[in-house]
């Protein structure tokens, strides 16, 4: 007698009332994730697979060859300069790198014979040739961006692989890999 009856439809358009805050909340999610994310900033070399190019520059070393020592043979080369805090960090893997028989050359970027010396003294040599590319036109040449980067070069010129950073203890055996494998 006094009872109400049941409405069944009203429920259904109480959520149709939030459906347009839901589907906000969801775009607003999704475009916070595309903002926040870290985006991979990697310049990867459209050298990759192809015939190294001429990379013979002036030594900048007394005693030590200019780069273009080691054509022929797999190799690594590496793009650092004395100025450059990432190389020195990266400095104690090259050695590992050396010590497993890797040959490295070195390519210094906008450097200077003393200043280099001095990193060489401090921080090990591990370069078999070091060629001075002061105006970094070997490192565009390249498709390098930046300091330090390293190419592994096969014993034909061509280059197989980019490590865009410095060399981590975690990255010694992948390149020292790929540089027996580029024979």
């Amino acid at each position: 007698p006094g009872a109400l009856p049941v409405s069944r439809g009203r429920g259904v358009k109480r959520w149709l009332l939030w459906a347009p805050l839901a589907a906000f909340v969801a775009i607003a999610a999704v475009v916070a994730f595309g903002l926040f994310r870290p985006a991979d900033r990697t310049v990867r070399s459209a050298m990759i697979g192809k015939p190294l190019p001429d990379v013979t520059l002036p030594a900048i070393v007394p005693g030590k060859p200019g780069s273009g020592a080691l054509t022929g043979k797999p190799r690594l080369i590496n793009i650092f300069a004395s100025w450059c805090i990432p190389c020195i960090a990266e400095a104690p893997q090259l050695m590992r790198l050396k010590a497993l028989g890797v040959p490295i050359e070195g390519i210094a970027i906008r450097d200077t014979a003393p200043a280099l010396t001095a990193f060489l003294r401090q921080n090990g040599d591990p370069y078999a040739s070091i060629g001075d590319d002061r105006q970094s036109a070997v490192q565009l040449a390249l498709g390098s961006s930046g300091v330090p980067e390293s190419f592994v070069v096969d014993g034909q010129g061509r280059i197989v692989l980019q490590h865009v950073g410095d060399i981590r203890a975690s990255d010694v055996a992948a390149i020292a890999a790929a540089v027996k494998a580029a024979r």
